[in-house]
């Protein structure tokens, strides 16, 4: 069992101010802003509106790059740039998928359609790559002719399992997960917080009086579905009371998780709330439970862990958790250009609380 205390959660990082400063330096260089030397640091400094250190950060890392000559007491020379640099094509950015875009949820497919548009405003380029191979529990073979037919300033990977993160980690290729990582995995990562999500969903639901829960997970859980019932498990615990909580592990598909939920409403002591997550099966299991003579919220209540648009329209209007999808896009944005410009990212796990609504359902 590890015993390794779970690291403090950190704060986001934006994008690297000393970086910023670099494209925008390159870019006036570029235009024929200055066309010899360089102005002097303190109006550079007004000029760009950065303190000293940051602009002399910018600077030698220009002048590593070859774009700046610097001799003793006097002003930074502008090497000339050959043609082929100017015109260098723009760097391109990899989005992985094991779903086409119109199998993603909508909310996933509206964070990729605002990232795209960040991205192409900061000059990168963007290609969306579907294979489910690199999804798989052997992922070796797909990844490497995938990453070597597309060289990519950076790889932004959806809804990606161990496997995958430690090939990115022994490949040295530069990687930022939008979900969750393995907890002995370090990559930069941006996420819901379902693990406060979840315990907060519990608190909740005993409030209201329930003391019999059940979650409802896909069977390959990972990631953020691990720590949503950690979360969940965290607010019954914190009740010290008799609460308790029946997991329901599907296939994915309706029948079955109609099944477990029937297996469930057998029970001597039934659940008398749902935590459900993935929008689609909150659907199913509502439908089913009202099937089988139950009344919502008068018998049984749902919350949804996630949020989809159609939940607004079902009658009960469903409880749910909603994530502002554009922060979600301009973090992984930021995290991206922050790897792509820099080099180098912290493996910080950004996560953002969603806003609770309350809905009819509990």
């Amino acid at each position: 069992m590890n015993t390794k205390a779970a690291p403090p959660p950190l704060l986001p990082q934006r994008l690297s101010l000393v970086a910023q400063t670099v494209q925008s330096l390159r870019e006036a260089i570029r235009a024929g802003h200055w066309r010899t030397h360089l102005p002097g640091e303190r109006e550079l400094c007004a000029h760009l509106q950065v303190s000293r250190p940051t602009l002399r950060a910018a600077l030698e890392d220009l002048q590593r790059h070859g774009w700046l000559d610097v001799s003793h007491r006097q002003r930074r020379r502008i090497r000339a740039r050959p043609a082929a640099s100017r015109r260098a094509p723009k760097k391109e950015i990899a989005m992985l998928s094991a779903c086409p875009l119109l199998e993603m949820p909508p909310p996933m497919m509206f964070v990729v359609d605002v990232l795209r548009d960040k991205l192409a405003e900061a000059g990168y380029a963007t290609k969306f790559h579907v294979n489910r191979a690199c999804f798989s529990a052997q992922p070796v073979h797909a990844l490497d002719k995938l990453a070597r037919q597309n060289p990519s300033a950076v790889w932004l990977v959806f809804g990606s399992k161990e496997p995958m993160q430690r090939w990115f980690i022994r490949q040295q290729l530069p990687c930022v997960v939008a979900g969750s990582c393995a907890p002995t995995v370090a990559l930069p990562s941006v996420d819901v917080d379902f693990r406060a999500t979840c315990r907060h969903a519990g608190g909740v639901l005993l409030r209201k009086g329930h003391r019999r829960l059940a979650l409802v997970l896909p069977q390959d859980a990972y990631g953020g579905d691990v720590v949503s019932e950690e979360g969940l498990r965290e607010a019954l615990a914190s009740m010290q009371g008799d609460a308790q909580l029946r997991v329901l592990r599907h296939d994915g598909t309706a029948p079955h998780l109609c099944s477990l939920l029937d297996e469930a409403l057998r029970l001597p002591n039934p659940p008398t709330a749902f935590l459900v997550a993935r929008a689609p099966h909150v659907l199913a299991a509502m439908m089913h439970l009202m099937r089988r003579g139950k009344r919502i919220p008068q018998d049984a209540a749902v919350i949804s862990r996630d949020n989809d648009p159609f939940l607004e329209s079902t009658s009960p209007v469903v409880a749910r958790y909603a994530i502002n999808q554009a922060q979600f896009a301009r973090r992984l944005s930021m995290a991206a250009r922050q790897l792509a410009e820099t080099g180098t990212l912290p493996a910080h796990a950004i996560r953002l609380m969603p806003r609770f609504l309350p809905g009819e359902t509990v």
